[in-house]
Formats: structure tokens, sequence, C-alpha cells
């Protein structure tokens, strides 16, 4: 291998390397594009993310307030005139018990190169309220659907007992009245079925801080591998139940302006993952690389660049493959078509090129690791990295005991040989 055989090898590989880069920028405008349109579809198919706010309660206080008002004179100039209003305030009641409980019911759904996570709900809240003043007051209990972008079954809201049907107007919520004495406790029950989209997420109060006495949830899930958002409170009591969780939230009294979250579990989105890949794909092919020329240099013989310039392209494919195949198949099966592809094309050049040994034996093998091997390790989030770096210094051991004896200086003075042609069996 002489210096200009490798410069020109570099060449072709930083070429390469620019090709992927435009290809895995394909892939993230292709994911980022699908995401925006598919989203807005699967929430009209689906339903949107759920955040059910706690009911709001309140009785009407009206008092008499005088204000100052500037008044025009006769003579050009102003003067103060003091103005009656009656000002109607809103005297928050407390909602002293809560007691909810939720199932969610998993059921992920795929569009294009994306996987969404898709459930089923169902809600049913007892809260008990108390008018705290010294008169009787008509309280009113307003309570907000937690999407405007779903659909709600058996819906049920029963204040003090008594059923009110829904207004025509829904999305700003629904309003219902009671009248309640001094120091008097009135029920509210809601409960429904819906399908959500995302987190799903219970607020105490929209904004701001809240005071919560007597909380008791429970969800229950019918799955494993459950997250809690950033900004949510941790459940005080998380046991198995089943194929999922039994969580539960218990306080006595709590104030915080914090809310209560539930991250289902997310399956592998075929289109970062493919990106993700792909932008590693040069690291890949120049281990690859530098394995053949090591065995070039220890053989005595070496590949001419136009060789690699097949193996990049041979590589080359494998993503190719991969990034148009992940949103038709299986992303497993999309890597296993690709794989066998790209291998199927080396090895079967190689085999022209060098003989079957060092094609299936040497190459074959080198590419199994550093192409196929490392990017599976993206399949598993977390030990990608690891799995690159134990690889790596593996790699860099082999070929330091392999080349240790070798004097570079007299190498590179002289001019290898090209590998022999392969004897025609004729």
């Amino acid at each position: 291998m002489t210096v200009s055989r490798l410069l020109a090898v570099a060449f072709i590989f930083a070429c390469t390397a620019v090709a992927w880069f435009i290809l895995g920028a394909s892939l993230v405008v292709r994911t980022g594009e699908s995401d925006t349109r598919l989203t807005q579809e699967v929430k009209r198919l689906w339903g949107g993310e759920h955040d059910q706010i706690a009911p709001d309660a309140w009785y009407e206080r009206s008092r008499v307030v005088i204000e100052q008002v500037q008044q025009p004179n006769g003579s050009g100039g102003t003067y103060m005139q003091p103005v009656t209003k009656t000002v109607v305030d809103r005297v928050p009641v407390p909602i002293t018990s809560s007691r909810l409980d939720v199932s969610l019911s998993l059921d992920q759904r795929q569009k294009g190169l994306l996987w969404y996570d898709t459930y089923g709900v169902t809600f049913a809240g007892d809260y008990r309220l108390v008018n705290a003043d010294s008169a009787p007051h008509t309280v009113f209990v307003h309570f907000v659907f937690p999407s405007t972008e779903a659909l709600y079954d058996a819906f049920t809201f029963r204040l003090n007992g008594r059923d009110v049907p829904p207004a025509s107007e829904l999305s700003q919520g629904i309003t219902a009245m009671a009248e309640l004495a001094a120091g008097a406790e009135t029920t509210l029950r809601v409960a429904y079925r819906s399908r959500g989209l995302g987190d799903w997420a219970y607020s105490f109060t929209p904004s701001g801080v809240a005071q919560v006495r007597d909380f008791v949830m429970e969800v229950k899930t019918d799955c494993a591998g459950i997250d809690f958002p950033a900004g949510t409170i941790s459940p005080t009591r998380k046991t198995g139940d089943g194929k999922g969780f039994r969580l539960t939230w218990a306080f006595d009294s709590l104030i915080t302006g914090q809310h209560i979250g539930v991250d289902l579990p997310n399956r592998l989105n075929p289109g970062p993952l493919a990106s993700r890949i792909t932008f590693f794909a040069p690291v890949s092919l120049l281990f690859f690389i530098t394995v053949v020329v090591v065995l070039g240099v220890l053989s005595g013989r070496s590949l001419h660049p136009m060789n690699y310039f097949f193996l990049a392209a041979a590589f080359f494919a494998f993503h190719l493959l991969l990034a148009y195949l992940v949103d038709h198949v299986n992303i497993h099966a999309a890597f296993l078509i690709a794989s066998a592809t790209s291998i199927a094309l080396v090895v079967s050049y190689l085999r022209l090129v060098g003989g079957a040994r060092f094609a299936f034996l040497q190459a074959g093998v080198a590419q199994l690791v550093f192409l196929v091997l490392f990017s599976y390790a993206f399949f598993f989030e977390g030990y990608t990295g690891l799995t690159v770096t134990v690889g790596s210094v593996l790699t860099l051991f082999v070929l330091m005991q392999a080349t240790a004896r070798v004097d570079w200086s007299d190498l590179f003075a002289s001019k290898a040989p090209a590998l022999p042609p392969i004897a025609s069996r004729d």
C-alpha cells in the first residue's frame, strides 16, 4: 500500500461520508415532516394528549366599591367623580376529598417513520366539596375535558346525586350548580371512557400552586416499562399487577405546583433509529477499511482504490435500503434485508477479487462486526456507546498485536504488489 493509494482511499472515504450525511439529513427531514403531518392525523383518528384538570368550584359574592372616575368640566378641565359599582367575586369552594380510579391500556400505532403512543383511558373520580362559609350559597362546579380532540363514551357528570346533562357547547367544559347550606357538603362524580395520545396527566390546577386535601388516585396500566415525565410527582406506591402496574398517589395535605403524569412505554421509532445508524456509518467503514488495509499489509498484497470504491458503495447500499424500507416493513425485517444485501455485495465481489478465504473469513467477518453488529447496537438504547467502545478497543488490540513487527518505513518505501488474479477453474 503506497501513500498515493492511501490518499485515494481517504478521498473515497470522505466522499462516502458526505453521501451518508446527506442521506441521514434527508431521514431527519422526512421524520420531522412525517411527525408534523401524521401527529394531526393520529389525533383526529384516535384522540389528543390528555391532561385532566381537577374540577373547579366556587360561589359568587357581591360587593359595592366606589371608584374615582375622571370627568370633564365645563371650562375644559377635569374633575374626579365618585362612581359606585357592584363587583362579583368568585370565592373558591375547596375540594376536601378526591378518590380517583384510572385505567390506561396501551395500543401503539405506527404511521410512516414513527410509532405513536396511543392508549385507551377509563376515568372515574369522586369529589367532596364543602361550603365552609357561615351562609348558604349557590355553588358552581366547572369541569374541563382533558382534550378537545378526543371522544368521551359513557360520560357521567353527577352533582349532589343528580345527573347534569352536557350543554350544547362543550369546548369550554361543563358547569353545574347546587344549593349548599352553611357548612354543608356535596359530592361530584365524573366518569368517562376515552382515547388519548402521548403522556397521560392529571393537574390539580390549570396554573400556579394548588392545595390538595385527602387525595387518593390509583392508576392501573396493562404494560410494563412506564415512566414519569419531568416535573411530575412520583407515585407513593408502585406494585405489579399482571403485565402492568398499579400506581397510587396518596396525600393528606399537599401544596404543589406539580402535576401527576404517566409516560407509557415508547416503541423503537424507525425514522430516528435509521438516521442515527446512518450518521454513524463512516465509523463502521473506517474500521472496515483499516482492517482490510492491515490484512493487505500482512499478506503483502493490497486492494486497488477502485476496489475500495465498490466496497464503500456496498456499505452505502445498506443504509440506503434501510432508509427506504423502514416506513414499509418492520424495522427488524428492514435491518435484516439491508444487512444481507450489503454482505452479499461485499463477499461476492471480494471472492472474485481476492479469493473465497479472504472474502468470507476476513472481509466478511469484519463487515459483520463493524457494519451489522455496530449498527444493531443502536437498537439497545443506553448501550450503544459501550458496545462500540468495547468493539473499538478489541479491534485496536488485535491490530496492534498483528502489526507490531511490521517495518512501516520499509513498507511505505516500496510499492506493494497488487492482488494476483483468481485462477480460472476451466
